[in-house]
């Protein structure tokens, strides 16, 4: 018996199920997945993307949703792509120069379409490592975007304006501090990014605000309520504040999608899913949809209209958020 023969035709023969398989799964996605003509229905004056709780080296679902952010990019046209914390997994990056700058982020989303601004706020993970690494990358990186720890950000387009208020949430929640695991948490001033928050709301003018952080307002979630807790005792007041101004607040960090509306305050509390691995979710107080799907989120904005949509792994439209001027 030859065994070389018999050990080259068992490679030969894995391949082909390889291929057919690879083809299959590639065939199953193609067919549930919305024509791009559907997707330029998503276009409004003013688009944006918004991604987050993305670094797994590009494993899980990573690379096809990068691949799929680029593909619907060619038709939506977005400003800029809002990185809603936790680009890098697990513990952070530790430089500028850390490998997984490479890895998570330059390597994963190289679409030419995507080659455009990234608004990133730092979320818990990052916070296990160097944050001012992540903040200092934007000297490695034209495309890194990334102003402070919080700032503020306002795109104009065709008459139409959105002010984007981009903050820091991890040092709001007091679980983070006394812990050598999150050792930039202690140094940062609570009371004087509240203040900025404040003061940032009252001045906007914009048609259209959304404040965007990493930990949920509401949600339903196996992780620690009492981060929501904090949350609501720092944070919510101020938004309740500008509730005329304030639309949306959009978050990460719970790995899948939700939209909550609770209260009369008319404010739409979304978290946006994992672009890489979701979790499962159940159907919570104030609960408007839930999905464990992975995937992200366009933002697209006319002056009577603003929308979220939310968008699965396959590229469908899987929950629409609509707000219309009064």
């Amino acid at each position: 018996m030859d065994t070389t023969l018999d050990l080259k035709c068992a490679k030969r023969n894995m391949l082909v199920i390889l291929i057919v398989i690879a083809a299959s799964i590639l065939l199953n996605i193609t067919a549930n997945a919305q024509p791009p003509e559907q997707w330029k229905s998503l276009k409004g004056d003013v688009n944006l993307f918004i991604a987050n709780d993305l670094g797994r080296n590009g494993y899980y679902e990573q690379k096809n949703i990068a691949a799929l952010m680029g593909e619907i990019a060619e038709e939506v046209g977005p400003e800029a792509v809002i990185a809603a914390g936790d680009v890098h997994h697990f513990d952070g990056v530790i430089s500028t120069q850390d490998p997984l700058w490479m890895t998570n982020y330059e390597l994963i989303y190289s679409h030419p379409e995507l080659m455009i601004s990234w608004l990133p706020i730092l979320g818990n993970h990052e916070y296990r490592g160097s944050t001012q690494a992540v903040l200092d990358y934007r000297n490695v990186s034209r495309r890194w975007e990334m102003e402070g720890r919080y700032y503020t950000k306002v795109y104009d387009d065709n008459g139409v304006s959105i002010r984007l208020v981009l903050i820091d949430t991890t040092p709001l929640i007091n679980r983070y501090h006394n812990s050598t695991t999150y050792p930039d948490v202690d140094s940062q001033d609570i009371d004087a990014q509240l203040k900025w928050i404040d003061k940032t709301l009252n001045e906007a003018k914009e048609d259209w605000v959304i404040v965007v952080g990493h930990h949920p307002m509401y949600a339903q979630t196996k992780k620690d309520e009492i981060e929501q807790k904090d949350m609501q005792a720092r944070l919510l007041p101020i938004l309740q504040r500008y509730k005329e101004k304030v639309a949306m607040y959009v978050c990460g960090h719970i790995h899948n999608f939700q939209h909550i509306r609770r209260g009369n305050d008319g404010i739409d509390y979304i978290v946006n899913s994992s672009a890489s691995l979701a979790r499962k979710v159940s159907a919570t107080e104030g609960t408007v949809f839930c999905s464990p799907s992975e995937g992200f989120s366009v933002v697209s904005a006319t002056k009577q209209q603003l929308c979220l949509y939310m968008i699965d792994k396959t590229g469908n439209v899987i929950h629409r958020i609509e707000r219309l001027k009064q």
